[in-house]
């Protein structure tokens, strides 16, 4: 076993896993540059001075060459590096702490702006993210009556559409145990369970074995060692004439290629074994039925009085929502934890569980933020098989009706969105074609290396299927309890790219949800950078190619757009991405 499962452990159906110097070459590189000054700068000096629509700013019409940075990340570098810049830092982050900089010396004011996070739980209580929560100042706090007859009862902070459960099974066992769809649906969905099942258990097995070695050769090693913690080099100097201690130090040895410290080690292994015994007690179980406590049909979008107005999370191990939440929002400069990507008001929507999310409580999920004052919509989920997408795709035209941006994460299966044989529910358009409509964004996810593991290994792309990239791993944030930790996935480079859009439109509320859509899409920082394909690693791609507008978000450079667009001196329907 490679224990790439290391890094995959927490692979879950949320778009997670557990966890500089810049050579700019323009055109102009070789012009005379006394001719220039003496010439072209004084035409542009009177251009600008007339009032005349500015150049195209330079990142939307150059590809700089961009060089990484030599020496590894500090922890506090790795903690903030997407807030980092390509350009500045030679850390392909978003640009965040430039863009702050820039609106503190411009003298910029956000007005408020309201983010849905449509999640797992939230812990509404984390010192970091209690003081951002969206207030529905309507409702009175758990009087059981729906005071502004939204239709909900007591959404003071948002909605839980989960009622009381978490665990849930995955989209193909309930095709396979409730026959839904045609036959050929049922038949695919069959062979595919068929297979996944024995791979969880013999993973599952695989992780104890391997958890059951470290365990034992942790506990021995301490003993001879005569201390409660080691590092490499202590196992590298210390001798010994048992053999078999020296092969219980030659297993510690080789975990310490995979993770800093054995700790590490054993919290990946544990979260390994976790991981896969729910897929194979719950989400591959057909047996399991993780809706009746809830006490809906799911299959009935008319039937909408269900679930209930809290929507924390349920248990310590809930924590991607929570996670999710602080990228985008955590509170600002308070001294704690994070800073979030923007000052926002974060709405909770409970409709993610611990296996694939019902196209019901996503399309009402959706609908419920579009009514009640959501400008943005962060969605770090997604599913292969979608029985009700109709419902969903609703959603989202209605969400677009009402000027509502939606963020998508791209998913972590490593694979090219844009092969048939690899969706990713909920999309934005129908076997490859037209938009069916033009406010969503779908966002893989960065590593903080500008280099040729640029593209993190999990992470889907598609030069028709995925928009744009952001930072998505090893990512910091809000955790469950009042912690911080790091965790991966296309889950978290969706959050990021939802925090620059706020920030932007905040900034310049008078923009459109798709006009914020291809800002962000159209300032991102473009390279060439020869990068590892995520579906084979034995193949390389110019990282321009692997999405739609072939960038990495930036939200300084998105600030710089956002200006010309709102003094009408660019015109963005010049600027067009083909898919």
């Amino acid at each position: 076993m490679t224990l790439r499962g290391l890094h995959m452990a927490t692979h879950t159906k949320y778009m997670s896993l557990p966890t500089k110097n810049v050579a700019l070459h323009t055109k102009y590189m070789y012009t005379d540059k006394s001719l220039f000054r003496r010439f072209f700068t004084p035409l542009l000096f009177l251009f600008l001075l007339a009032g005349c629509k500015a150049l195209p700013p330079s990142f939307v019409v150059e590809t700089p060459m961009l060089n990484g940075k030599k020496t590894a990340l500090s922890l506090e570098e790795k903690k903030q590096w997407p807030h980092k810049d390509p350009y500045t830092d030679s850390i392909p982050g978003m640009g965040l702490e430039k863009a702050y900089a820039y609106i503190n010396d411009a003298g910029l004011k956000a007005n408020s702006i309201t983010v849905a996070v449509l999640d797992s739980g939230i812990d509404l209580l984390h010192e970091d993210l209690k003081n951002q929560l969206w207030t529905n100042e309507k409702e009175v706090v758990g009087n059981k009556i729906d005071d502004d007859n939204n239709g909900y009862i007591d959404d003071v902070n948002g909605y839980n559409f989960l009622g009381e459960s978490y665990h849930e099974q995955v989209e193909v066992t309930r095709i396979v145990a409730l026959k839904l769809g045609d036959a050929a649906l049922q038949e695919r969905a069959q062979k595919e369970l068929e297979k996944a099942l024995p791979k969880a258990l013999q993973d599952r097995d695989q992780y104890r074995q391997i958890l059951l070695a470290v365990e034992t050769a942790d506990a021995d090693v301490k003993k001879a060692l005569g201390k409660d913690r080691y590092y490499l080099a202590d196992l590298e100097s210390f001798e010994t004439n048992s053999i078999m201690l020296q092969q219980k130090i030659g297993v510690l040895k080789q975990m310490f290629s995979f993770a800093d410290s054995i700790p590490q080690v054993l919290k990946e292994l544990n979260a390994g074994v976790t991981h896969f015994s729910e897929l194979a007690d719950y989400n591959l179980n057909k047996n399991f039925n993780g809706r009746a406590v809830v006490g809906d049909d799911p299959y009935d979008i008319s039937e909408v009085n269900y679930g209930n107005g809290d929507p924390k999370n349920r248990l310590p191990e809930e924590s991607h929502g929570t996670h999710v939440a602080g990228i985008i929002g955590a509170q600002r400069n308070n001294g704690l934890g994070i800073n979030g990507a923007a000052q926002v008001k974060i709405m909770a929507l409970r409709a993610v569980p611990n296996g694939d999310e019902y196209d019901k409580d996503i399309a009402l999920g959706i609908r419920y933020a579009t009514d009640n004052g959501a400008k943005i919509i962060n969605a770090s989920f997604g599913k292969s098989y979608s029985p009700n997408v109709e419902w969903v795709y609703d959603a989202i035209k209605y969400a677009a009706s009402k000027d509502v941006l939606i963020i998508h994460a791209a998913g972590n299966e490593g694979d090219d969105l844009d092969h048939p044989s690899h969706p990713n529910f909920p999309n934005d358009q129908i076997n490859n074609g037209p938009e069916i409509a033009n406010n969503v964004l779908t966002v893989g996810a960065l590593t903080s290396e500008l280099g040729e593991n640029l593209v993190a290994d999990f992470s889907n792309y598609g030069k028709i299927n995925v928009d744009v990239f952001a930072p998505g791993g090893a990512i910091y944030s809000t955790m469950p309890g009042g912690a911080y930790d790091f965790q991966d996935g296309t889950s978290m480079a969706a959050p990021g790219a939802a925090g620059v859009a706020a920030l932007v439109w905040s900034i310049y509320p008078n923009l459109t949800a798709a006009e914020v859509k291809k800002i962000l899409m159209l300032s991102g920082v473009r390279s060439d950078i020869p990068v590892i394909l995520p579906s084979d690693p034995d193949k390389k791609a110019p990282f321009s190619s692997l999405s739609v507008s072939g960038r990495m978000i930036n939200a300084y450079n998105a600030l710089i757009l956002a200006k010309q667009v709102q003094d009408k001196k660019f015109n963005l329907n010049k600027y067009d991405f083909i898919r």
